[in-house]
């Protein structure tokens, strides 16, 4: 396995982060990073090893999600045996009419969001088991409910809450599963996002910021073993 301190891997849980080199997934690794050897995982090996190099004990997971080929060749690399906890941070977001909306749009966010999720938790699920670990999505107010121009991202979103449902079901009392569906949060996504719908006055002040989100699945990580966290809703006070 890879490691910025071995010695203090081998005394520390073991988290995987995906999405980790920006935004919530990288407020979630290195508040983990505070109790957790954390696998940073990102598509980019450069910014993959400046997060690596800001965190006490840590390592490289990079890979392109959606590929499973690689993603597997990402994890034998680690030599994990055993997974605290896996948190899947990394997505996609874009909006779109039904009507419009191409088939490439549905696809691509589909098998971010959703598919890429599944693949890498079947790959990591006898870990996951072993250590009595849990798995955390990091989901959307949008997989509750969806509006006008929002079905692709919303449907991607509601997939992925049935995913983890079934998953805790699947796997109660031997891998805690829990869903985290943040509003807006102040992210370079959001930033793109709001510039898309035209908004040229983005204001961050009024969002999550990304550190909350990432104290919810703090939250989550700390609970007792016999007690887990199924959905957790944040929102902004400013609507």
């Amino acid at each position: 396995m890879s490691e910025s301190n071995p010695a203090a891997a081998l005394e520390r849980p073991l988290a995987l982060v995906t999405g980790a080199t920006r935004g919530i997934g990288r407020a979630i690794a290195e508040d983990l990073g505070r109790t957790h050897h954390v696998l940073v995982g990102g598509t980019s090996a450069e910014r993959v090893s400046e997060v690596v190099a800001a965190l006490p004990s840590s390592g490289p997971f990079v890979a392109d999600l959606t590929d499973a080929e690689a993603v597997a060749a990402a994890l034998e690399e680690t030599g994990l045996e055993r997974l605290d906890v896996l948190v899947h941070s990394a997505g996609v977001a874009g909006s779109g009419e039904v009507g419009t909306a191409s088939l490439e749009l549905w696809r691509h966010m589909f098998e971010v969001n959703v598919f890429a999720v599944a693949e890498l938790t079947r790959q990591t699920l006898q870990a996951l088991r072993t250590a009595r670990g849990q798995v955390i999505a990091i989901n959307s107010g949008s997989g509750y409910t969806s509006r006008a121009g929002g079905g692709i991202y919303s449907g991607s979103k509601f997939a992925l809450r049935a995913l983890t449902d079934a998953l805790r079901d699947e796997e109660r009392g031997t891998v805690r599963v829990t869903s985290i569906h943040p509003g807006r949060v102040d992210t370079d996504m959001q930033r793109e996002l709001q510039s898309q719908m035209g908004n040229r006055d983005y204001d961050g002040s009024i969002y999550i910021a990304p550190q909350s989100v990432a104290d919810t699945v703090r939250l989550a990580v700390d609970m007792p073993e016999a007690s887990m966290v199924e959905d957790l809703s944040i929102r902004p006070v400013h609507r």
